[in-house]
Protein backbone atom coordinates (compact mmCIF):
# COMPACT_ATOMS: atom_id res chain seq x y z
CA UNK A 1 0.00 0.00 0.00
CA UNK A 2 0.76 3.57 -0.94
CA UNK A 3 1.14 5.49 2.64
CA UNK A 4 1.73 9.25 3.13
CA UNK A 5 2.85 11.14 6.23
CA UNK A 6 1.84 14.44 6.78
CA UNK A 7 4.51 15.35 9.45
CA UNK A 8 8.52 14.71 10.27
CA UNK A 9 8.49 13.92 13.32
CA UNK A 10 9.00 11.49 15.94
CA UNK A 11 5.43 9.79 15.22
CA UNK A 12 5.60 9.98 11.68
CA UNK A 13 8.92 8.74 11.53
CA UNK A 14 8.09 5.65 14.03
CA UNK A 15 4.76 4.48 11.91
CA UNK A 16 6.52 5.25 9.27
CA UNK A 17 9.65 2.74 9.50
CA UNK A 18 7.40 0.26 11.00
CA UNK A 19 5.00 0.32 7.81
CA UNK A 20 7.74 -0.07 5.20
CA UNK A 21 8.44 -2.90 7.59
CA UNK A 22 5.48 -4.52 6.46
CA UNK A 23 6.33 -3.97 2.93
CA UNK A 24 3.97 -0.63 2.71
CA UNK A 25 5.21 1.94 0.73
CA UNK A 26 5.99 5.25 2.22
CA UNK A 27 6.42 9.02 1.85
CA UNK A 28 7.08 11.76 4.61
CA UNK A 29 6.15 15.13 3.93
CA UNK A 30 7.23 17.90 5.07
CA UNK A 31 6.64 21.68 3.96
CA UNK A 32 9.97 21.99 2.04
CA UNK A 33 12.09 19.04 1.74
CA UNK A 34 15.45 20.84 1.27
CA UNK A 35 18.74 19.25 1.78
CA UNK A 36 18.90 21.46 4.57
CA UNK A 37 15.74 20.48 6.36
CA UNK A 38 16.39 16.89 5.62
CA UNK A 39 19.33 17.29 7.90
CA UNK A 40 17.70 19.00 10.53
CA UNK A 41 16.81 16.39 13.64
CA UNK A 42 13.14 16.09 14.05
CA UNK A 43 11.26 16.71 17.03
CA UNK A 44 11.50 13.35 19.33
CA UNK A 45 12.91 12.27 16.24
CA UNK A 46 16.14 11.41 13.78
CA UNK A 47 16.92 13.81 10.93
CA UNK A 48 14.79 12.48 7.61
CA UNK A 49 18.24 12.09 5.91
CA UNK A 50 19.47 9.43 8.44
CA UNK A 51 15.39 8.13 8.65
CA UNK A 52 15.52 7.55 4.86
CA UNK A 53 18.56 5.78 4.99
CA UNK A 54 17.64 3.72 7.73
CA UNK A 55 14.20 3.04 6.05
CA UNK A 56 14.20 3.14 2.56
CA UNK A 57 11.46 5.86 3.06
CA UNK A 58 10.89 8.88 1.06
CA UNK A 59 10.46 12.34 1.92
CA UNK A 60 8.56 14.92 -0.57
CA UNK A 61 6.53 17.87 -0.44
CA UNK A 62 3.16 18.03 1.68
CA UNK A 63 1.04 17.98 -1.49
CA UNK A 64 3.57 14.99 -3.15
CA UNK A 65 3.49 12.69 -0.33
CA UNK A 66 -0.67 12.96 -0.29
CA UNK A 67 -1.29 12.42 -3.79
CA UNK A 68 0.41 10.03 -4.87
CA UNK A 69 -0.97 7.69 -1.15
CA UNK A 70 -3.70 5.60 -1.23
CA UNK A 71 -3.37 6.37 2.79
CA UNK A 72 -2.49 9.72 4.35
CA UNK A 73 -1.71 10.01 8.56
CA UNK A 74 -1.88 13.50 9.77
CA UNK A 75 1.01 13.24 12.41
CA UNK A 76 1.52 17.05 12.51
CA UNK A 77 0.71 18.94 16.06
CA UNK A 78 -2.49 19.51 16.36
CA UNK A 79 -2.34 22.86 16.64
CA UNK A 80 -1.08 23.20 13.28
CA UNK A 81 -2.76 20.39 11.95
CA UNK A 82 -5.41 22.50 9.41
CA UNK A 83 -2.43 24.57 8.45
CA UNK A 84 -0.40 22.00 7.35
CA UNK A 85 -3.58 20.00 5.75
CA UNK A 86 -4.33 23.10 3.84
CA UNK A 87 -0.95 23.30 2.62
CA UNK A 88 -1.40 19.89 1.38
CA UNK A 89 -4.51 20.94 -0.60
CA UNK A 90 -7.96 19.04 -0.72
CA UNK A 91 -7.21 18.05 -4.43
CA UNK A 92 -4.60 16.05 -2.59
CA UNK A 93 -6.86 14.20 0.31
CA UNK A 94 -9.75 13.60 -1.74
CA UNK A 95 -11.38 10.47 -1.57
CA UNK A 96 -8.17 9.18 0.49
CA UNK A 97 -8.13 7.55 3.84
CA UNK A 98 -7.32 10.62 6.00
CA UNK A 99 -6.07 8.97 9.44
CA UNK A 100 -5.72 11.88 11.92
CA UNK A 101 -3.24 11.17 14.74
CA UNK A 102 -2.78 14.57 16.39
CA UNK A 103 -3.89 16.33 19.33
CA UNK A 104 -4.21 19.63 19.81
CA UNK A 105 -2.39 19.96 23.33
CA UNK A 106 -1.22 23.64 23.98
CA UNK A 107 2.13 23.73 25.80
CA UNK A 108 2.40 27.23 26.35
CA UNK A 109 2.05 27.51 30.01
CA UNK A 110 4.55 24.24 30.05
CA UNK A 111 4.03 20.58 31.64
CA UNK A 112 0.98 19.46 32.00
CA UNK A 113 -0.78 20.49 28.33
CA UNK A 114 -3.98 21.41 28.70
CA UNK A 115 -7.12 21.36 25.06
CA UNK A 116 -6.95 24.11 22.96
CA UNK A 117 -9.77 25.94 23.05
CA UNK A 118 -9.90 26.07 19.77
CA UNK A 119 -10.38 22.01 19.28
CA UNK A 120 -12.44 21.49 22.01
CA UNK A 121 -15.95 21.59 23.85
CA UNK A 122 -18.78 21.26 21.18
CA UNK A 123 -15.66 20.42 18.68
CA UNK A 124 -12.73 18.59 18.02
CA UNK A 125 -9.86 18.23 15.78
CA UNK A 126 -11.21 15.16 14.52
CA UNK A 127 -14.08 16.81 13.39
CA UNK A 128 -12.61 20.51 11.69
CA UNK A 129 -10.61 18.33 10.00
CA UNK A 130 -13.47 16.55 8.39
CA UNK A 131 -15.80 19.40 8.19
CA UNK A 132 -12.97 21.64 6.06
CA UNK A 133 -11.75 18.35 3.82
CA UNK A 134 -15.81 16.86 3.35
CA UNK A 135 -13.75 14.81 0.60
CA UNK A 136 -11.67 13.11 2.93
CA UNK A 137 -12.32 9.96 5.17
CA UNK A 138 -11.49 10.96 8.09
CA UNK A 139 -10.65 8.19 10.89
CA UNK A 140 -9.49 9.57 14.09
CA UNK A 141 -6.87 6.61 15.44
CA UNK A 142 -4.07 5.86 17.40
CA UNK A 143 -4.30 8.44 19.06
CA UNK A 144 -3.70 7.84 23.10
CA UNK A 145 -0.87 5.78 23.22
CA UNK A 146 2.82 6.53 22.66
CA UNK A 147 4.24 6.30 19.22
CA UNK A 148 6.13 3.27 20.45
CA UNK A 149 2.79 1.80 21.57
CA UNK A 150 1.23 2.39 18.20
CA UNK A 151 3.61 0.22 16.52
CA UNK A 152 4.55 -2.37 18.88
CA UNK A 153 1.10 -2.89 21.16
CA UNK A 154 2.97 -5.63 22.91
CA UNK A 155 5.08 -3.13 25.03
CA UNK A 156 2.14 -2.93 26.91
CA UNK A 157 1.35 -6.18 28.95
CA UNK A 158 -2.47 -7.72 28.90
CA UNK A 159 -5.45 -6.91 26.38
CA UNK A 160 -6.05 -3.21 25.29
CA UNK A 161 -8.08 -1.64 23.23
CA UNK A 162 -7.41 0.89 20.29
CA UNK A 163 -9.79 3.71 19.65
CA UNK A 164 -10.93 4.94 16.75
CA UNK A 165 -13.84 7.20 15.22
CA UNK A 166 -15.13 8.44 11.63
CA UNK A 167 -17.97 8.58 9.44
CA UNK A 168 -16.92 5.86 6.89
CA UNK A 169 -17.17 2.50 7.63
CA UNK A 170 -15.02 1.30 4.99
CA UNK A 171 -12.11 3.77 6.14
CA UNK A 172 -12.38 2.47 9.44
CA UNK A 173 -12.19 -1.04 8.09
CA UNK A 174 -8.87 -0.06 6.59
CA UNK A 175 -7.39 1.94 9.74
CA UNK A 176 -7.76 -1.55 11.63
CA UNK A 177 -6.60 -3.86 9.16
CA UNK A 178 -3.56 -1.41 9.52
CA UNK A 179 -3.69 -1.30 12.80
CA UNK A 180 -3.88 -5.16 12.77
CA UNK A 181 -0.86 -6.00 11.06
CA UNK A 182 1.03 -3.46 13.63
CA UNK A 183 0.02 -6.27 16.01
CA UNK A 184 -3.27 -4.49 17.71
CA UNK A 185 -6.09 -6.94 18.33
CA UNK A 186 -8.75 -5.06 20.16
CA UNK A 187 -10.87 -1.65 19.08
CA UNK A 188 -13.09 0.80 20.78
CA UNK A 189 -15.15 1.99 17.49
CA UNK A 190 -16.41 5.32 19.36
CA UNK A 191 -18.63 5.62 15.87
CA UNK A 192 -18.89 8.76 13.87
CA UNK A 193 -15.94 11.50 13.89
CA UNK A 194 -17.98 12.85 16.68
CA UNK A 195 -16.11 10.70 18.86
CA UNK A 196 -13.04 12.35 17.99
CA UNK A 197 -13.72 14.79 20.89
CA UNK A 198 -13.80 11.53 23.73
CA UNK A 199 -10.55 10.09 22.04
CA UNK A 200 -8.69 13.73 22.03
CA UNK A 201 -10.32 14.24 25.93
CA UNK A 202 -8.21 11.04 26.85
CA UNK A 203 -5.08 13.23 26.68
CA UNK A 204 -4.60 15.01 29.42
CA UNK A 205 -5.22 12.16 31.32
CA UNK A 206 -3.24 9.77 29.29
CA UNK A 207 -0.07 12.96 30.25
CA UNK A 208 -1.13 12.74 33.57
CA UNK A 209 -0.74 9.26 34.28
CA UNK A 210 3.26 8.94 32.26
CA UNK A 211 3.48 11.82 35.38
CA UNK A 212 2.63 9.98 38.06
CA UNK A 213 3.82 6.58 36.68
CA UNK A 214 7.30 7.92 34.85
CA UNK A 215 6.72 6.17 31.80
CA UNK A 216 4.82 6.95 28.04
CA UNK A 217 3.80 2.93 28.43
CA UNK A 218 0.51 3.69 29.32
CA UNK A 219 -2.96 2.85 28.17
CA UNK A 220 -6.67 2.44 28.43
CA UNK A 221 -9.11 -0.54 28.65
CA UNK A 222 -12.54 -0.60 28.56
CA UNK A 223 -14.59 -3.18 30.61
CA UNK A 224 -17.73 -2.98 30.30
CA UNK A 225 -20.44 -4.65 32.91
Amino acid sequence: MKIGMIGGGGVGQTLGAALIALGHQVVIGIRTPSAEELAKARPQGATLTDWSARTGGAVADFATAARGAEVVFNVTPGQHSLAALRAVGADALAGKVLVDVANPLDFSAGMPPFLDSAFSGATSLGEQIQAEFPAAKVVKAFNTVAAAVMVTPSLIPGAHELFLSGNDAGAKAAVQGLARDLGWTGFVDLGDIVGARAQEAVLPVWVRLWMTGGSPLVTLKVVRA
